[in-house]
């Protein structure tokens, strides 16, 4: 069985973009779901009102669950470490990448890592709506982060009005052509976007700290911005992929799709080497029936990155393929419709050469 891995995301943007009350608001409404923060310094992560019951070093115990420790890009591997091993109990880590590294760098360190429970998450790059000009002409690399970005974030996108919304949304499709792009305010996006909510654990009453869900629901903070909110906006405000993002908490579409009819691997590679536009992650399991690949192959996939995981079917479990689709804007009948063609469909002389396109992403031991 494959080890359990925890997605790492990296969380970029220059000064004023909102990246730290971006990631304030996820360890917020997290729901149980246990994040490994790693930042430059705690000086703007909202701690300040919290006792903190204990410090190693630069790590320091949120209270829900959650981890924070400031690093700089020397430290990022030995935290990397720290916070996946099993005694943490980290469901999820965010790296805020700016005062770090260049994004490209931290994405280079996290894939080169040898440690198996970690995995690439994605880089988000926070962008200001409302700044944007000055931003890209201050500073000129934004072009190429946005570029290497598999999720963009225009947050303060309720300070510009809809025409200039929707003009700085298609200088954005232009600059990251295909990639996601969600608008917000105050960085205020569902944490599914990004990851899956953990179920979390009850921690002892004696020694149990003020968290961050203690503080928002003490000052009604999470009431407009809370996950059941967030859950309810987005499956009632869907976006076809040419409207703008009037509703700027509905930023993002989940697609379900399922088949009890085995997959062909060649036709399923041709959908995931070109995913369509605005697809982000894609998680489920997937059933191949071809001889010496019978398996059940797990699937993880985040903008360009796409790994799989063979393991054993369960005892009692049906052979059968789950996947759900997350992106922002996208058609899901389209999805569902191309996903239902790459099905086996009629009998075929089946042989191990037809998974080469599949194998070369399932990770080495070497790995």
């Amino acid at each position: 069985m494959a080890t359990q891995q925890i997605p790492v995301v990296v969380l970029a943007g220059f000064l004023g973009s909102g990246k730290t009350t971006l990631l304030n608001h996820l360890l917020g409404a997290g729901a149980g779901t246990r994040i490994g923060a790693i930042v430059n310094d705690f000086g703007s992560i909202e701690i300040d009102a919290m006792t903190v019951a204990g410090q190693v070093d630069s790590m320091v115990s949120l209270g829900n669950g959650c981890l924070c420790c400031a690093v700089d890009s020397s430290d990022l591997d030995t935290y990397l470490e720290r916070l996946a091993r099993p005694a943490a109990r980290i469901d999820v880590i965010v790296i805020e990448a700016s005062g770090l590294a260049e994004p490209e760098e931290v994405i280079r360190m996290i894939l080169a890592s040898e440690n198996d429970r970690i995995v690439y998450g994605g880089l988000i790059e926070v962008v200001d709506a409302a700044e944007f000009a000055v931003t890209r002409t201050r500073h000129p690399e934004l072009d190429r982060h946005m570029r290497i970005a598999d999720l963009v974030v225009l947050n303060k996108a309720d300070r510009i009005a809809d025409a200039a919304r929707q003009e700085l949304m298609d200088t954005l499709a232009d600059l990251a052509p295909g990639r996601p792009v969600v608008c917000t305010a105050y960085g205020r996006i569902d944490p599914e976007l990004f990851f899956d909510r953990g179920v979390g654990e009850d921690l002892d009453a004696a020694v149990r700290q003020l968290s961050f869900e203690d503080l928002l629901r003490e000052s009604g903070a999470g009431s407009a911005a809370g996950p059941d909110h967030a859950h309810e906006a987005h499956h009632g405000h869907d976006h076809g992929p040419g409207e703008p993002c009037g509703h700027l908490h509905a930023a993002y579409q989940s697609v379900e799709f399922t088949s009890s009819e085995p997959m062909n691997p060649h036709r399923l590679m041709g959908f995931l080497d070109d995913r369509p536009t605005g697809l982000y992650r894609i998680k489920g399991f997937v059933h191949f029936d071809v001889p010496g690949s019978r398996q059940k192959f797990t699937v993880h996939a985040v903008g360009d990155f796409l790994r799989f995981y063979p393991s054993p079917w369960g005892r009692d479990e049906e052979r059968s393929t789950q996947l759900v689709l997350i992106g922002s804007r996208i058609d899901a009948a389209a999805v569902r419709k191309e996903l239902a063609t790459c099905r086996d469909g009629a009998p075929r002389e089946a042989s191990e050469h037809s998974m080469w396109g599949v194998l070369r992403y399932v990770a080495s031991r070497e790995e």
